[in-house]
């Protein structure tokens, strides 16, 4: 399980919840953040907040009893891990027009949601004959880990699911009379959505896992557990395993895609410049610039500086995504 030795808490959070003043929510949140030493990336849209945070216990608990004051978020959804250092570089409040971007109108999870299952009982729902798993999150994260028997729908963004869903509908349901789906993300802000999504286009058997992935690899023992692989975060810890323990992956800082050591091994594979996933999509130009920011960021590491840019993330910003 978590090891609470680690000195840093992690705190990935949600809440859909209508903002009507977003610019005054973002100033003394970002203050009372650094005030605290916290770091990470906070989401604030019309639609409520988004994101995770690190830092030591007593700052993160001040924090997120000032989020818990904020207009309908006493109810936040928050999964806690720990790290060893801190996984950010910064603190970012930004505002966002989603707070997970599905790009769809209309899509409320405050008036309609799919339907909540407990980690406990996760495993009894996919195993039913019929039900339909689908993995909600990115392609690049699939790819080093999902539920055994999850349809991957192969989208690069969240925003392509919706027309990945109406592409592939016929496919799915079949003709008789329409199956339980059941979906999952990382945190289950994306699910939030999703099953809106589908409730949305006419289905009401939907379920999505409570807590996400996060909340199952926490509660569920490994020799009871139906996933595979490792759970791609949004911070500078990249995978995590059962346990919410430290997975294997590094972070490609070229195109930001996870990397395991056989990528490492590939003779594509150059630290900080290109990945057997990105080399191909790269020019020799973007390659060079990126070998030059390498460069920057080891001269500011001989100076015990760090140079923020080349080594932050790009999905540093929490689960904005998952």
């Amino acid at each position: 399980m978590t090891d609470h030795s680690l000195p840093i808490r992690v705190a990935a959070l949600y809440r859909f919840t209508p903002f009507h003043d977003i610019e005054a929510i973002r100033g003394p949140l970002a203050q009372l953040c650094c005030a605290r030493g916290v770091k990470g990336t906070l989401l604030l849209a019309p639609e409520g907040i988004n994101g995770t945070i690190a830092g030591d216990d007593d700052a993160i608990e001040v924090v997120l009893a000032h989020v818990r004051a904020l207009p309908g978020c006493a109810e936040l959804d928050v999964k806690f891990s720990r790290a060893e250092s801190l996984p950010f570089h910064r603190m970012k409040v930004r505002i966002k027009r989603e707070i997970v971007t599905m790009g769809e109108e209309g899509i409320d999870p405050l008036t309609d949601v799919g339907h909540y299952v407990a980690p406990e009982d996760w495993n009894a729902l996919i195993a039913e004959p019929g039900t339909i798993l689908i993995d909600t999150r990115n392609d690049y994260e699939v790819a080093i880990g999902t539920f055994a028997g999850a349809i991957d729908p192969q989208t690069p963004t969240f925003r392509d699911f919706p027309a990945w869903f109406r592409a592939n509908r016929e496919s799915l349901l079949g003709a008789g009379a329409p199956p339980k789906i059941a979906m999952f993300c990382t945190g289950g802000i994306r699910c939030e959505k999703s099953t809106a999504f589908l409730k949305a286009e006419g289905l009401d058997e939907v379920y999505h896992l409570k807590g996400g992935i996060l909340k199952y690899l926490e509660t569920v023992a490994p020799e009871d557990s139906l996933w595979e692989g490792e759970c791609f975060v949004f911070d500078q810890r990249v995978t995590i395993t059962h346990g919410l323990g430290q997975g294997t992956h590094e972070l490609c800082h070229a195109c930001r895609r996870p990397i395991d050591a056989a990528a490492k091994a590939s003779p594509l594979y150059a630290e900080g410049v290109s990945c057997p996933a990105c080399h191909a999509e790269r020019s020799d130009a973007q390659r060079a610039g990126y070998a030059e920011r390498m460069r920057q960021t080891m001269l500011a590491d001989a100076r015990g500086m760090a140079h923020v840019g080349a080594v932050l993330p790009h999905h540093a910003a929490g689960p904005r995504d998952g």
